[in-house]
C-alpha cells in the first residue's frame, strides 16, 4: 500500500485542530478583557461616585464614558448606581449589565453582569 499523499491529509487534520484550538483560546482571551475592562470601569465609576463633592449619577456617567471609550459604545449595557449599607458605613454601588461576546464583538452574545463598591465619603 502506497504512503503518497499521506502527509498533505494529516497536515490538513493537524493545522484545522490547531486552528480551533488557537480560536478558542482567543475566544477565551476577548471574553476576559471584556470583564476585566468592564469591572475596572465600574470600580473607577464607584471611586468618583463616593467623592464627597460627587453624586451617584457622575458615577454612572463616567462608567459609561470609560466602557465606550475603552471597548465601544455597543458594549455600554445598563449602568446604575446607589447607594447601600456597607460593614464601614453607606458605599456607593455601581452594577453594570452589559453583554459578553461569543465570537469576537460580533456574534451572538450571552450577558454580563458586575457589580463595583466604595465607601462613601462624608
Amino acid at each position: 500500500m502506497s504512503q503518497r499523499g499521506s502527509a498533505v491529509a494529516e497536515f490538513t487534520l493537524v493545522v484545522s485542530l490547531l486552528v480551533v484550538l488557537v480560536l478558542g483560546i482567543a475566544q477565551v482571551g476577548m471574553a476576559i478583557h471584556v470583564r476585566n475592562t468592564v469591572v475596572a470601569c465600574a470600580a473607577e465609576g464607584a471611586r468618583l461616585a463616593a467623592n464627597a463633592d460627587r453624586d451617584v449619577a457622575d458615577g454612572v456617567a463616567l462608567t459609561r464614558r470609560l466602557i465606550a471609550s475603552a471597548l465601544s459604545e455597543g458594549m455600554v449595557g445598563q449602568v446604575s448606581g446607589r447607594h447601600v449599607a456597607g460593614p464601614a458605613g453607606l458605599d456607593v454601588q455601581i452594577e453594570v449589565s452589559t453583554r459578553l461576546p461569543l465570537v469576537g464583538l460580533a456574534g451572538p452574545d450571552r450577558s454580563l453582569t458586575v457589580t463595583a463598591h466604595a465607601v462613601e465619603e462624608s
